[in-house]
């Protein structure tokens, strides 16, 4: 056919599209493994040619290749880092465990390109010069994860914790009635529930941090099996330093690459830790979603912003679009991290073989919860407002205020005050006053909504 033509390795040929960048070994994955239709993620592909760009450096630097090969795979992969010909990168990413044939596919593509420099480039011998799929892999996984996370989820989780912040300050003084079991509970304030949020977020946040930093040590220059067969000692950290270079995050040679390879217990911790951020997020989406209950026969604490209509039938009703969006996150986390730990078994001997399952789901997880974390910042919580005179009525009737009163009367007689304020809809304070022998003057001390979100026993 016109619009092919014909490659080959070393199974024998291949029949390619013509104007396809990539050659024999990626037609046959394609062929191969038509499986989702996704192929590996962006950023995941953008990893592995940094991983070209560095070895290619390191390798001239240790007089392993000549100037004119490694000036043409670094041309060609500046222009592939710069967002051109993404589309050369079909493999599925439910392929071989290994990611072999994303390795050749990226080896291939790169080849081609330098090639058009006038040099001869291999895409084994020169391109992955010092390498095998079984480090090179693993490695995308670590480089991919710490870019997409200090790019793009820290700064969405930092402009998140911001505007809780700035509205916990608004609300500081804002009395609400506090809910355990879903039932009426002791005052808090909005503002101290906001800072309960953003004060879950900065403890997540640090714990992916702490996560993301394991993942700065590589097990490039481990090759094959982790003994670094083909690749000469000095690779390894002259790797990490072209690396380092070049992507500006701190990356290192890890100790012993085989841990790295056969498994991939790093990327599970991870993993873990953007789950509890889901958790954390998903907590944050169902609260709002019963403050702005109603807004008759709900809790109607809160009016989140209207963004659309919430019905095809019901016409003015209007949905908490934003927190639903968020919640299906959380459970869709909860399902990719248990995928990433399943796949973590998976290792037998010296390599684990579910490899691109875990760095396509680890860079999804990164994306749902930046772009989840972005969303709740910016359409939920700084345009939400808040029903004051709602809130007021209703914490002034709580009977459970009379848990303030235990110290000077006891447990029981408190029950019995708080049972008839409930039984007869009375104001607690009108009952307490009848049965309680204390003054109106001190009950309003004692009960003082505001005085009691502040903890510790009222003033005498």
């Amino acid at each position: 056919m016109s619009n092919e033509r014909v490659e080959s390795d070393s199974l024998g040929e291949v029949r390619v599209p013509e104007n396809a960048l990539w050659g024999a070994q990626t037609q046959r994955a394609i062929e191969n493994f038509p499986v989702s239709g996704q192929p590996m993620p962006p950023a995941f592909i953008a990893a592995v040619v940094q991983i070209k760009k560095a070895a290619a450096e390191a390798n001239a630097s240790l007089a392993l290749l000549n100037g004119p090969v490694r000036d043409a795979i670094v041309l060609a992969c500046d222009q592939l880092l710069a967002g051109d010909y993404y589309d050369q990168f079909p493999v599925d990413r439910y392929q071989t465990g290994s990611g072999t044939s994303t390795n050749m596919n990226v080896n291939e593509v790169i080849a081609t390109l330098a090639q058009l420099s006038g040099v001869v480039v291999h895409p084994n011998d020169h391109v992955n010069m010092s390498q095998s799929s079984n480090d090179v892999i693993p490695s995308a996984i670590h480089i991919s994860a710490v870019i997409a996370i200090h790019q793009n989820l820290v700064p969405a989780l930092t402009h998140l914790q911001g505007v809780l912040y700035e509205r916990e300050a608004m609300y500081g003084e804002q009395v609400k009635t506090g809910r355990t079991h879903l039932m009426d509970a002791m005052p808090v304030t909005l503002g101290q529930e906001l800072q309960t949020w953003r004060e879950q977020l900065k403890a997540t946040q640090a714990r992916i941090e702490r996560a993301a930093d394991e993942l700065l040590a590589l097990p490039q220059g481990g090759t094959a099996v982790g003994t670094g067969i083909n690749a000469v000692s000095e690779f390894a950290p002259e790797f990490t330093r072209c690396l380092k270079a070049n992507t500006g995050f701190g990356f290192k040679p890890l100790t012993h690459k085989f841990v790295a390879q056969s498994a991939v217990d790093a990327p599970v911790a991870l993993s873990a830790q953007l789950r509890g951020l889901g958790i954390v997020l998903t907590k944050i989406a169902n609260d709002l979603r019963w403050m702005n209950s109603g807004p008759i026969h709900g809790l109607s604490e809160i009016s989140l912003p209207v963004l659309q209509p919430g019905s095809s039938i019901m016409p003015g009703k209007v949905n908490p679009v934003i927190p639903e969006s968020v919640a299906m996150v959380g459970a869709q986390i909860m399902g990719l991290d248990a995928s990433i730990a399943y796949a973590g078994q998976s290792g037998n001997f010296q390599l684990n073989v579910m490899l691109p399952l875990v760095g396509a789901n680890l860079l999804e997880m990164i994306g749902l919860l930046s772009n989840a974390s972005s969303l709740l910042s910016n359409k939920a919580l700084k345009g939400f407002t808040v029903n004051a005179e709602h809130l007021n009525a209703g914490v002034g009737r709580n009977p459970v205020l009379v848990t303030a009163l235990n110290p000077e009367i006891g447990y029981s007689l408190a029950s019995e005050i708080a049972k008839e304020a409930y039984a007869s809809g009375r104001p607690v304070i009108d009952v307490a006053e009848e049965r309680s022998g204390l003054s109106r003057e001190r009950l309003e001390q004692l009960m003082d909504p505001l005085k009691l979100t502040r903890g510790g026993l009222a003033e005498q």
